[in-house]
């Protein structure tokens, strides 16, 4: 299937849903300390989305049951708000769709939750700093696949791993588009593969394992754990490339 390009007025649209889900973000940022629920914190989110006229697009998706994924320590993504109570010295991401008359937003942060150990600074700015150094090196007619290469080494150069099978997606009028962007090359030439347009629209979410990128499923078939048991990062924008270069719209 072919990667749809969006027309400025509909990457307009775009910006106005990933907008929304920038905010969300940063509400949970500003709100996360020890004693408040994953359960409260993703209510929180599901009333500002709303309050904005959005809808959140992770409840029910796929049969996800609520509005943000959070996910603790050693759950690296789609984890199932439960009421565990943040204490000081945890990892919490938080990942967050929205649609906004019919276009949809997507974007996660991994942060820390009081004090935490440098090991856990450094597995969190991995996944930040690979992201955005990977949206400062997007050009058009760069291959897709050489940005899963240039994600995979960055990563490894800071002594990480990514997690297997989970990617990056194209994003527009579906929550989930072409084409499926892996955070490390698939096969073994980057040079092959669709290259990137003016007019695309994509998730980046580099996530990040410290020993092992195998990926295991726990037995409530959403919180995804690396086989290493240890904790993971997780963050994510969605992009446009515009004039040749890429531009976060998932900013608050």
């Amino acid at each position: 299937m072919a990667i749809s390009l969006k027309k400025p007025q509909e990457i307009e649209k775009l910006r106005a849903a990933n907008k929304i889900v920038g905010g969300a973000l940063e509400l949970l940022r500003a709100n996360t300390k020890a004693g408040m629920t994953l359960k409260e914190m993703d209510a929180m989110a599901e009333d500002y989305i709303r309050s904005q006229g959005a809808t959140p697009s992770f409840k029910g998706l796929y049969g996800f049951p609520n509005a943000v994924c959070t996910s603790l320590n050693q759950v690296i993504i789609h984890g199932i708000p439960s009421d565990y109570k943040l204490q000081n010295g945890d990892v919490i991401g938080y990942d967050i769709g929205t649609k906004l008359n019919g276009w949809f937003g997507d974007a996660a942060i991994t942060m820390a939750v009081g004090e935490i150990s440098k090991e856990d600074e450094a597995l969190i700015a991995c996944a930040k700093d690979t992201l955005y150094h990977a949206i400062g090196e997007i050009k058009e007619g760069m291959r897709f696949k050489e940005l899963s290469l240039l994600m995979e080494n960055f990563i490894l150069d800071a002594g990480f791993v990514p997690l297997r099978n989970f990617c990056g997606h194209g994003i527009g009028k579906k929550p989930h588009e072409e084409p499926e962007i892996p955070n490390y090359l698939d096969g073994s030439n980057a040079k092959a593969g669709p290259k990137i347009k003016n007019g695309m629209v994509f998730c980046l979410e580099p996530m990040i394992c410290q020993k092992d990128s195998k990926p295991i499923i726990l037995e409530n078939k959403w919180d995804v754990v690396s086989a290493d048991g240890l904790r993971g990062s997780h963050y994510e924008h969605t992009v446009a490339v515009i004039n040749g270069k890429a531009e976060i719209l998932s900013l608050a």
